[in-house]
C-alpha cells in the first residue's frame, strides 16, 4: 500500500492499481497549498467543510476493482458533541494486507469501543495542530493508546503552509522519540514496515 500527502489533511491511498483520495481541500481553502488536481477510482471525506469535502476537485476513473474494504467510525469535529463544529468520520482501509485509518478532523476524545476498532492499524494518519482538531499532546497520547507501527501527523502549520491558528509539527515531534523524517511526500506501507512516526513533506506545497 502506498500513502502520498497531498497536505492538509489530504493523501492519496494506493494498492493493486486502485487508489483513494482522502479529504481533499478546495482550492484556496489552506493557506500555501496549491490546488488538488488528482485522478482516482474512489473519493472519502470526513466531513463537509471546504478544507476536507472538496470532492469536486477530483476526476474518478470507472470500473476498478477495489482491493479496499472501508469501515466508518462517526464522531465529533469538537469536544461538545458536535454543537461547535458538527460531525467526524474516521475512516478505515484495509486491502488485506495493510490496515490504515484516518482520523479527519477529530476533536474529542475518543470511547473504549471506538478505540478497539482502531487497533491493530499499520499506520494511522492524525490531526495534531489543535484549535480544530485535537492538539499535539492529545494526539500523541492517543497514537501511544493505539499504538499503531506507523504514526502520520496532518493538518498541522509548516514552513508557509496550514492555518496561522493550528500549532506547528515540532509541537507534535518534540512527544516522540521514535520521528523519522522523509524527503518526500511518499511512503510504501508492509506488513513488516518498522515502527516509527513518519513525517513526510506535503506534496502540493
Amino acid at each position: 500500500m502506498k500513502l502520498t500527502w497531498l497536505g492538509h489533511s489530504c493523501f492519496k491511498v494506493e494498492s493493486e492499481g486502485y487508489s483513494i483520495i482522502l479529504d481533499p481541500y478546495a482550492e484556496g481553502s489552506v493557506p500555501g497549498y496549491r490546488p488538488v488536481r488528482e485522478t482516482a477510482d474512489r473519493v472519502l471525506c470526513s466531513h463537509g467543510h471546504k478544507d476536507h469535502g472538496a470532492v469536486e476537485c477530483v476526476t474518478l476513473r470507472q470500473g476498478g476493482t477495489s482491493p479496499f474494504t472501508v469501515e466508518t467510525i462517526e464522531t465529533w469535529h469538537d469536544d461538545q458533541q458536535g454543537a461547535l463544529r458538527g460531525s467526524d468520520i474516521i475512516h478505515i482501509l484495509d486491502d488485506g494486507q495493510c490496515r490504515v485509518a484516518h482520523l479527519g478532523d477529530l476533536g474529542c476524545e475518543l470511547t473504549a469501543e471506538q478505540k478497539d476498532k482502531l487497533r491493530g492499524l499499520t499506520a494511522l494518519l492524525i490531526p495534531v495542530g489543535g484549535y480544530y482538531t485535537i492538539d499535539a499532546a492529545q494526539a500523541s497520547a492517543l497514537a501511544d493508546e493505539l499504538s499503531p507501527t506507523v504514526v502520520i501527523p496532518m493538518h498541522y502549520r509548516g514552513a508557509g503552509f496550514g492555518y496561522d491558528v493550528i500549532g506547528p509539527l515540532a509541537d507534535f515531534t518534540a512527544l516522540r522519540n521514535d520521528g523519522k523524517e522523509y524527503p518526500g511526500s511518499a511512503l510504501e506501507l508492509t506488513p513488516k514496515v518498522e515502527k516509527q512516526t513518519a513525517v513526510l513533506k506535503p506534496q502540493n506545497v
